[in-house]
Parts: C-alpha cells; structure tokens; sequence
C-alpha cells in the first residue's frame, strides 16, 4: 500500500519507517518543522513535496501532528480536495475520535484512530518498542487498521469511541502517573535521610519488580505490601509520617487499594479480620487514632526523621 505522512514527530518517524521495512510505499512527507524533517530524514530518506503531488495518490494518509493540529490538518485536505474515493487517513491520538478527521460526513475517505499504547522518549526507542506494542482502534477503517498493526508487529484491540476518554484516562493513570507516583515516593525517602538521586536509583528495581509480578500472576495477585496482609498499623504509621501534601494521595490509593486487597483475599479463600478491615476503612477515610507516634511529623520537620 501506498502510505504519506502528515507531522514528524516520533511516533509518525517510527511508523513510517516500520511500514518501510514492511513493504509499504511510502510516497511523501510533510511537516512544519525543519528540525524534525531533519530527523525523519535521519530514518527514511524521503523528500519534503507539495501535499497536492502526492495525496492524492495515497491509500493512508497518516496526520501524525500535535493532538490540538489533527482536525485543522484534516480540514485542509477536506478544503483543497486532496483525497481520493476510498482513501483512509489515520491520526495516532488516544485521546482524539476517529471522527475529527471528517468533519463532513460525505467526504469519501473512511477514517481511523489508531494509538499504540506505549510511551516513546525518541524515535529510536519507539523502533524498539513499536513490535509487540498493543493499539487501540477505532473508526470506519477498523478492518484495515488491524492488518496495519499486524505489519507493524503490533497487537490490535477495537474500541468503543464512545469510551474513548475512559481508555485514554486508563493510559495515563498506568503510564503518566508512575512518574508522579515516583516522585512522591522520591519525596518520602529524601525526608528519611537518602538523597533524590539514590532514591530514585533504589525505587526503579522496586518498581520494575512490581510489573513483573503483573506480568506473571496478574491482578489482584500481584498485589503485596501492608493493605494486602491488613496490616492496620503500618499504614497508621505511614499516615501519621507523611507529610500533608502527600496524604490525600496516599489516602485515595490506599482506598482502590484495600478494594483489591480484599479481591485477592476472597480469591485465596480468606477474608480480613473484620477489625482490621474497619480500621483500615476508618484511617484511609481520613481518620485519625491514638498511637505512639504522634511525634513523627514534628521530628521530619526537624530533619530528625525518627519514626
């Protein structure tokens, strides 16, 4: 198939030159940005040409600009009639419909979302990542976006656009939230005496074990740590530890927390005691109880960090 590409940024370099490698033709480039023209060039050697020279000769076109440029970059082929019957153009948006590319329904082009689900740091990462990555779909190209992903070496998945917001949402809370939950984490171990830098160095193992344990046994059996076991005064501890700023969101993942914890305990035959339990519920709703160690937010204030 004959394929162009609208914005080079990374997923689109990635993409073009995946395609490439798969026997697709690729008939033009065009971008705004000399810079990243000169970085696609870097990856695929193919001339910067007139939208009307090649366009209209494509069977994909591949608008992978910036989320807030995809319609206006839609429009403008709409506008000046840069299409053909049957042709399909393809944004790479997980947030975006499929539909903001038509903005007239009796254009005769069919479209399609397709989003790797995957974060890229530079296009040569994404070449790495691109096979065995999964993509969400959705559009009237849906059929044809499969056999892209599979040339891709990608994994596809059909969504609803309905619940679009609600598969994009999911994407950052798996992917864009580790980094803040990093940081947070960061934050707590720099107030218990190491520094920023070894912090994050002796969190990454954690974390990456973490995923391999989702990888091996899934959920909610991957799920450990002190809510799994009900362990009630731990998280007292923590709570009467950590700093203000940081315990809403302790609170708020502690509460889905105790509701996986309490899946897996059902899912291997035991239960929580039920003091335990109510405990728990009571500390993550933002209760507060007596203990020993009332001094705790007072000492990391004085840098004594003694819990």
């Amino acid at each position: 198939m004959k394929f162009g590409i609208i914005g080079t940024g990374t997923v689109g370099t990635a993409i073009a030159v995946r395609l490439v490698e798969a026997g697709y033709q690729c008939l033009g480039v065009e971008t705004r940005s000399a810079r990243s023209y000169a970085r696609f060039r870097q990856y695929l050697n193919r001339d910067r040409m007139p939208l009307e020279s090649w366009v209209p000769e494509a069977d994909l076109i591949f608008i992978t600009t910036q989320d807030g440029m995809i319609g206006s970059a839609a429009k403008n082929l709409a506008d000046r009639k840069l299409y053909k019957d049957g042709q399909i153009w393809i944004h790479c948006s997980g947030s975006q419909k499929a539909q903001i590319l038509k903005e007239d329904p009796a254009l005769p082009v069919k479209t399609l979302s397709m989003h790797p689900i995957q974060t890229f740091a530079d296009v040569g990462e994404a070449l790495k990542l691109l096979p065995g990555s999964h993509f969400g779909l959705e559009g009237e190209a849906v059929e044809e976006g499969i056999q892209i992903v599979w040339d891709l070496g990608g994994i596809p998945h059909r969504l609803d656009p309905e619940g679009k917001p609600l598969y994009h949402a999911g994407s950052v809370m798996a992917s864009n939230y580790i980094v803040a939950l990093a940081d947070m984490a960061v934050q707590l171990f720099n107030l218990a005496g190491i520094p920023k830098e070894a912090a994050l160095e002796s969190l990454i193992p954690l974390m990456q074990g973490t995923l391999r344990n989702l990888e091996k046994v899934g959920l909610p059996q991957a799920l450990t740590g002190p809510i799994a076991r009900g362990d009630s005064e731990v998280v007292r501890s923590h709570l009467e530890c950590i700093p203000l700023e940081l315990q809403q969101a302790y609170r708020a993942l502690g509460r889905s927390t105790l509701e996986l914890a309490q899946a897996k305990m059902k899912l291997n035959g035991k239960e929580y005691p039920r003091q335990d339990l109510q405990i728990l519920n009571y500390l993550l709703d933002g209760g507060k109880e007596k203990n020993n160690h009332g001094n705790c937010r007072e000492n990391i204030r004085s840098k004594r960090n003694y819990c």
